[in-house]
């Protein structure tokens, strides 16, 4: 950690107009953040007692000394809303490029993403599944503070990188299947490690993509439901693959 800030309230609303740094709303994008190497530039609590014991459940591998302590009305200036567990901190936003992207695990691409809560929890999902990366074709960066939020820091776990809406789909040395309600229902077998071209709610996958990929299939949902959640989607697939190449 880098040394702690004298004015905690100067550092941490220079980070909310910083693209190189990122605002950690809670223990658990702390947690995560702390666990995979950020570089944490300040952490701050209102309350060090219920944190200790937090830490002591949730996280006990990672140790409180360099987190300051705040008076309330600091805290309250801090926090543009109030965080689940009383910790926030500010990180160095970590630069991924393709070239991160290694391994034989799947990749994960969205398709014009437009919230940051779903963007998030996608992933998150990916995380979990130990998917090799993370791709965003245009739409919202998924490092804003509700993506962060909703991945629980895990940006900083896998490989997160965001491309231009028009950028071609990346050769990564992987099938690729996009999923498309107007595809085929998804396979019970698997191919090895894939890319997963997911497009948005509203529109599906774009026909540019949709030609790029090498396959294209659909979820199979129960009739008169018309759409899945974007991270929910992540999540089903992901794990349907794992399961499938675990037979």
């Amino acid at each position: 950690m880098q040394s702690p800030s004298k004015d905690p309230v100067a550092t941490f609303s220079a980070a909310r107009d910083d693209g190189d740094l990122v605002v950690l709303e809670g223990i658990h994008p702390w947690k995560h953040a702390s666990r995979f190497g950020a570089a944490i530039v300040i952490a701050v609590t209102n309350d060090r007692e219920r944190l200790t014991g937090l830490v002591a459940q949730l996280a006990p591998d990672l140790a409180l000394d360099r987190v300051q302590d705040i008076d309330p009305e600091t805290w309250d200036r801090l926090a543009q809303r109030d965080p689940t567990s009383p910790l926030l901190a500010v990180a160095e936003r970590r630069r991924w490029t393709l070239d991160d992207i290694g391994g034989d695990g799947d990749v994960v691409v969205l398709d014009r993403p437009r919230h940051g809560g779903n963007v998030g929890a996608a992933i998150r999902a990916a995380a979990a599944a130990d998917a090799a990366g993370v791709i965003t074709l245009g739409g919202i960066d998924p490092w804003t503070s509700a993506a962060v939020r909703g991945a629980a820091g895990l940006q900083f776990a896998l490989p997160v990188i965001r491309l231009d809406e028009g950028a071609p789909l990346p050769d990564l040395g992987r099938h690729s299947v996009g999923l498309d309600p107007a595809g085929p229902p998804l396979p019970t077998t698997t191919r090895g490690a894939t890319t997963w071209v997911f497009g948005t709610e509203r529109k599906g996958l774009a026909d540019r993509l949709r030609i790029a990929c090498d396959d294209v299939h659909s979820l199979p949902m129960r009739a008169g439901v018309s759409s899945l959640n974007l991270a929910v989607s992540v999540g089903v697939v992901l794990y349907l693959h794992r399961r499938a190449a675990s037979r």
